[in-house]
């Protein structure tokens, strides 16, 4: 008998590549050039073993945990047409890798505001309402290649707290480790200091001074890290062939592949920390509710605040 071989079929690899050549352009990270397909091996090979088993690619997305506390930034409590045009985003990125590899592709939308709820001052309730509008957009828009997987479909009837306390001591690292590669690794450090501004710009009605804010903050950014590897390291133990996308930028190569949802000033910017203003020549951009305000008119859907629109493209509908 021939020997056996574990040579990928001859059109695996030029699958695979189209596959995440599709995902590139909207690459989030703040390295100075775009990379080429072949710079990403970890991808490949993940994209690669759905493409040989003829599977449709499965891709986790950790994020969309419920929007910011601070009003000034959001539109509200629950997603608006920032989430939305995410989300039709993601559908239509699985769409087009359908037409590349017919099995398709799905992206699940791994909601993690119940990990961290407690560290941003988000009330569990609002988390629960919020990811459940999530779902509920996804069937409304028919958007059949996503799904939603949160806090509430591992360790059944717990409390969140209890939940919380499981997920941080089985999973999250150790905070001096943690301490040791903040200082050490530059990636690492990027990451900390956006999530401690992202905590000051949160934190509504602080009644202390601006540097007893920011110890808060420096403090609660470690924590929010570590349930965020905890988080990671349980979406990986369900999903363990999954290929990982981030919503925080990410260098060329990086195990995570950081992905723009939408045209934001700032690379760190998600639609859950501030409002979708759609611009005169037709095209969407993300800004803290205020600014956004400044620069269009306010448009309701169904009741509710929904996104802000340049007075331009107001006239031309």
């Amino acid at each position: 008998m021939p020997p056996t071989t574990t040579a990928p079929y001859p059109s695996t690899t030029g699958v695979s590549t189209r596959i995440l050549a599709t995902l590139l352009p909207y690459h989030r990270t703040t390295d100075p050039a775009p990379a080429p397909p072949e710079a990403f091996p970890h991808q490949l090979r993940r994209i690669g073993a759905f493409v040989r088993a003829g599977a449709p690619v499965v891709f986790t997305l950790p994020g969309f945990p419920c929007k910011s506390p601070n009003p000034a930034k959001v539109l509200g409590h629950l997603p608006d047409e920032g989430e939305r045009l995410s989300l039709r985003f993601l559908d239509a990125l699985c769409a087009r890798i359908e037409r590349i590899h017919p099995p398709g592709a799905r992206v699940v939308v791994c909601s993690d505001g119940h990990v961290f709820g407690d560290l941003i001052g988000v009330p569990d309730a609002r988390i629960d309402a919020y990811a459940d509008a999530l779902r509920h957009e996804l069937t409304r828009l028919d958007l059949t290649h996503l799904s939603v997987f949160d806090l509430r479909d591992v360790l059944g009837d717990l409390p969140y707290d209890a939940r919380r306390a499981h997920v941080h001591a089985r999973y999250a690292p150790p905070l001096e480790a943690l301490r040791e590669e903040v200082r050490a690794d530059a990636g690492a450090l990027a990451l900390y200091r956006g999530i401690t501004r992202f905590l000051a710009e949160d934190t509504a009605g602080w009644p202390g001074t601006r540097s007893a804010l920011q110890r808060a903050c420096r403090q609660r950014a470690y924590g929010v890290i570590q349930r965020s590897r905890a988080w990671g390291a349980l979406i990986a133990e369900h999903f363990p062939d999954a290929v990982r996308l981030s919503i925080h930028p990410q260098p060329v190569g990086a195990p995570k592949l950081g992905l723009r949802l939408l045209d934001a000033p700032d690379a760190w910017t998600t639609p859950w920390h501030s409002a979708a203003l759609r611009r005169a020549d037709g095209t969407w951009t993300l800004l803290p509710r205020r600014e956004a305000a400044r620069s269009g008119r306010l448009i309701t859907r169904d009741g509710r605040a929904s996104h802000y629109e340049e007075r331009d493209a107001l006239s031309r509908r």
